[in-house]
């Protein structure tokens, strides 16, 4: 079996659990390959793992590999959405972070994890991408995101203004700090902070969420992930913040902005005694008295 691995080369913390985790793959046999920049980083503090395969790129995963571990936290394995695309190969967060919502696997069950996903005992969860169309290029082309989209005014800006659409038809104006698109997935992240609500990953469903609305009586909303939404933005400033997941660019008042689903999914691995209400309750700490 061949197992590619991802992570972020900066966190000198993160470098024992990675070796735990290629140790573990090495003694079940499995062919392991690693995201350049990361074994760069880890060969400089574990040299004894010796020369592995690398991959850089969307295009060098697609030659046989079973699954990606990403080894770090939910923001990590957000980065793996663009190296896997559509090549459809199970994602596994092995969470080196705090909360994680997405990278379930953590240090302590790591082993019986490794065993339960090359013995097949796991499901796959199909996770909904949304993709970003604009009238001029930007990230670069890769223009997928797990969680959200979000505009936001840049710095200490005055508010902006958002005009979005639903199909084309006009659904309203937020005045706001801006505005943030959320799948499902990217529904118990930045979106719930600003009082979105909680979306169970088949709702097949986006979250708008405005984020600081002058209006008060302006609150988010769920709609169908059928709808493309067309987002047009305006304000004193004319430059803008445009994230997409962890990414963020600045745009102006140029850009015409649209958010549609994706046509594939991504797909997450689930250890077969994890389901996402008991990561609900367990996350968010629901049906305990935190009273003291």
């Amino acid at each position: 079996m061949h197992i590619a691995l991802y992570g972020r080369p900066v966190n000198l913390n993160q470098v024992e659990l990675a070796e735990a985790v290629f140790n573990l793959l090495r003694q079940a046999g499995c062919t392991v390959s690693m995201h350049a920049p990361y074994y760069k980083f880890l060969h400089q503090h574990l040299p004894t793992i010796g020369d592995l395969p690398l991959f850089e790129s969307h295009g060098d995963l697609r030659k046989g590999v079973d699954f990606l571990f990403s080894i770090g936290g939910d923001g990590t394995l957000l980065d793996t959405v663009c190296l896997v695309k559509d090549a459809n190969i199970p994602i596994v967060g092995i969470n080196a972070g705090r909360l994680g919502f997405l990278s379930s696997v953590s240090r302590e069950t790591l082993p019986l994890a490794i065993e339960s996903i090359l013995k097949g005992h796991y499901t796959l969860d199909a996770r909904t991408l949304l993709r970003l169309e604009s009238n001029k290029p930007i990230f670069a082309g890769e223009n997928i995101g797990l969680n959200e989209f979000t505009l936001h005014k840049k710095e200490t800006s005055s508010m902006i203004t958002i005009h979005t659409y639903l199909n084309g038809e006009y659904l309203n104006s937020y005045w706001a700090d801006g505005i943030m698109i959320s799948t499902p997935t990217g529904s118990t992240g930045y979106s719930l902070s600003c009082g979105g609500p909680i979306i169970v990953p088949q709702s097949e469903s986006f979250v708008i969420t405005p984020i600081a609305p002058h209006n008060l009586n302006v609150r988010p909303i769920v709609v169908s992930d059928k709808n493309v939404i067309s987002l047009e933005v305006e304000g004193r400033s004319q430059h803008f913040m445009a994230t997409l997941d962890s990414r963020s660019v600045t745009i102006d008042n140029s850009y015409q902005l649209a958010v549609r689903k994706e046509s594939y999914a991504i797909q997450l691995v689930r250890l077969n005694n994890e389901n996402f209400l008991n990561t609900l309750r367990k996350k968010l700490s629901w049906g305990l008295d935190t009273r003291n």
